[in-house]
């Protein structure tokens, strides 16, 4: 494993049926920063996060080959505890997805799963979680009314304290607020700032001034291969790989 790195791929290569979708993936992505995936649509970016929590393994006809580590351990073995995998590493959706239930319930859902009955627990968790996704004081009076009932942008928060509440080390989100208005994606923006004091964040977005402004790291991914990575500001200011140059320069993509 690299100094600091979280996650890594080694040669990671993933096939739906006959199709290379991921071609000879080598990346370490490090703890505690923000690393973001670009490249146009299909170049494989949702594809490689998906990788890094095992959700690929809900696909029909996915082949996976080389290596996925997190915390130097290959998550791709026969004996790895998924539930527990996608607890240490969290998902977060394009478009908001809470769940038909309440506000509260919709935080303490992942805790109960995971046995965690305790009342006084669980209502120390959901307020923890709301307040880290930056959502308490909007909900706080209105915990037991349905999640549905918020707005776009603060159902996507309340994903985000979702995940927060089983306490993981990696947060993925992909594409996280292109459903989004541009306040709320701001809001969502600043809360990934906060976040990554206390975790790993990968994020799969389409917006490079987004990538730009938020990101520690940035890989550039075109047609299943990952063209360049390296630090937000040397990718953007000073790109190695023409093809990366053309592509944030928006002559394609």
């Amino acid at each position: 494993m690299s100094e600091n790195a979280i996650l890594q791929a080694k040669d990671l290569h993933l096939y739906y049926g006959e199709t290379e979708a991921l071609k000879g993936i080598d990346i370490a992505i490090p703890e505690k920063k923000i690393t973001a995936l670009i490249g146009p649509s299909g170049c494989g970016k949702s594809t490689f996060l998906k990788t890094l929590n095992r959700m690929n393994d809900l696909v029909p006809n996915v082949r996976i080959t080389g290596e996925a580590l997190f915390h130097g351990k290959n998550i791709l073995d026969k004996d790895v505890d998924v539930t527990d995998l996608r607890r240490r590493i969290g998902m977060v959706f394009q478009k908001p997805n809470p769940f038909p239930m309440s506000i509260y319930d919709n935080v303490a859902y992942g805790p109960r799963l995971h046995g965690n009955h305790s009342k006084k627990e669980l209502d120390e968790l959901v307020e923890k979680s709301l307040r880290g996704a930056a959502i308490w004081d909007e909900v706080k009076d209105r915990l037991k009314k349905s999640a549905l009932g918020l707005s776009g942008g603060q159902q996507q928060r309340l994903c985000i304290a979702r995940a927060l509440a089983v306490q993981p080390d990696v947060l993925l989100m992909d594409e996280p607020t292109s459903a989004l208005d541009p306040g709320s994606t701001l809001r969502i923006e600043d809360l990934m700032d906060e976040l990554k004091k206390d975790y790993t964040v990968v994020i799969v977005t389409h917006n490079m001034q987004q990538a730009a402004r938020i990101s520690d790291q940035t890989a550039f991914f075109l047609l299943g291969s990952l063209i360049e990575y390296g630090p937000t500001k040397e990718l953007f200011a000073n790109p190695k790989n023409p093809k990366t140059e053309e592509y944030i320069t928006g002559r394609f993509g």
